[in-house]
């Protein structure tokens, strides 16, 4: 009974993508009202699941990916971890920094606005205005931005052969069609997904071996994911995981980006196998976005009760792949709209909260804090339209702005420009961010 009832479950599962994917169905799918094939969607739904291992029983626990040691990761609400790791952190930090400004750079998830951010650290360089950071984070496609910024401009023509060209063409060909898919496989039809193929081939052992030579002067590249399972937000040490070396260090490198980028519904989550006290668990990890949208120092919330004066006088630089505000525009009563919209109206409002705490944290410490965005006047469709000409474009501008020393806002020049927004001419091409806040002034 129980195989009848697979077969019976396998060929709705292709009945069903036939229904979607072809113009050409056959007489037998066109009976099939639309309510029928919604409930027959939803019961394979219920029924597709992914083997996988328990995940570990304690919020704070001892398990770590299996070879690697605990300093590779950290859970944000292990406050005695960060304490403890804290001095070492922010004085190897220090080091490298010598006797000039430590520099960090923050860049935020934002989808195919990944591209504005690849496009800004591009046109610095250009520029020859390219800072060296002591330490960088990166939260979804921010994080998958991260190694190439943390590297510099030796690893520039990666960054813009990843987020400016074709290679971003097969990603979300289909977001209806896509969604369906995530829904009947859960895990990916082939076991992974065309995010797994695009991280899987920039993530080389010559990008493991680099950052692992610039973790040795004291740097850091740190990755935030969300651990579905614990509900929290987990920061990686990229670098102590390339330190590790070997295949192992590149599988997990690999994973960890792809985890950070995968966004729930769009792209697969990622399985990361952990152990501990002998046994082992599995952990299901999705883009870090769910619960963090940009972070400058690792537990920023919790750094407010420390006394960091390595940091006094250091420069913050963020760069936001998406808008802190948008013009008005009636949304369309589908699916596909309302989800996108809805996520992306809640990271708008999760930056800039994050914004916001990071300015106090620059206040009380000494730093200089420094900002760029997608002006909210710029054509972006969504943060899922991985068209290979848009992203180009997008590309271009920010690299345009940057070379032009156009791109970074101070905080007052982007909330003038957020609050006071003003719909940009048919006939004009979008102002750079700095010029278009000071078109508000």
């Amino acid at each position: 009974m129980h195989t009848d009832i697979r077969s019976m479950r396998n060929q709705v599962e292709i009945d069903a993508m036939r229904q979607l994917a072809s113009t050409q169905t056959d007489a037998r799918m066109k009976r099939l009202t639309p309510l029928c094939l919604l409930m027959s969607i939803v019961m394979l739904a219920g029924c597709q699941t992914v083997s996988r291992r328990p995940a570990p029983p304690e919020l704070i626990g001892q398990a770590v990916p299996i070879g690697f040691s605990q300093n590779v990761r950290l859970v944000t609400t292990d406050l005695h971890g960060f304490a403890s790791r804290a001095p070492d952190f922010f004085r190897g930090l220090r080091t490298a920094a010598d006797r000039s400004p430590i520099n960090i750079l923050a860049l935020s998830g934002g989808g195919s606005g990944g591209a504005f951010g690849a496009g800004a650290l591009v046109g610095l360089s250009r520029a020859h205005a390219r800072l060296h950071f002591e330490l960088v984070t990166g939260v979804s496609v921010g994080a998958l931005i991260s190694p190439f910024a943390f590297l510099g401009p030796d690893w520039d023509a990666k960054m813009q052969q990843a987020f400016s060209g074709n290679a971003t063409s097969k990603l979300l060909r289909s977001p209806r069609l896509t969604m369906l898919a995530r829904i009947l496989f859960p895990h990916g039809v082939r076991g992974h997904s065309e995010l797994f193929d695009l991280v899987d081939h920039f993530v080389t052992p010559q990008m493991i071996a680099a950052v692992a030579h610039e973790t040795t002067k004291g740097r850091q590249l740190i990755v935030a994911t969300t651990d579905l399972d614990k509900q929290e937000t987990v920061l990686w040490d990229m670098g102590a995981i390339a330190l590790h070396g070997g295949k192992p260090a590149r599988d997990l490198f690999r994973d960890v980006l792809i985890a950070s980028a995968s966004v729930p519904g769009i792209f697969p989550p990622m399985l990361i196998h952990v152990r501990e006290n002998g046994i082992d668990y599995d952990e299901l990890h999705v883009d870090a976005g769910v619960t963090t949208s940009v972070f400058t120092m690792p537990l920023i919330e919790d750094v407010r009760g420390f006394d960091l004066p390595q940091l006094r006088g250091a420069n913050i630089y963020m760069i936001i792949d998406g808008k802190l505000a948008r013009m008005p525009q009636t949304t369309p009563v589908n699916a596909l709209e309302i989800i996108s919209g809805s996520f992306a109206a809640e990271t708008t409002y999760k930056t800039r909260e994050a914004i916001i705490d990071n300015i106090a944290a620059a206040s009380r410490l000494g730093m200089k804090f420094h900002l760029t965005e997608i002006p909210v006047d710029y054509p972006q469709a969504n943060f899922i339209d991985f068209d290979p000409q848009r992203m180009q474009t997008l590309f271009d501008y920010a690299a345009e702005c940057a070379a032009h020393g156009r791109l970074w806002l101070t905080p007052g020049q982007s909330i003038q420009r957020n609050m006071h927004p003003q719909p940009a001419s048919t006939s004009q091409s979008p102002d750079c961010p700095v010029a278009a806040a000071n078109a508000q002034n």
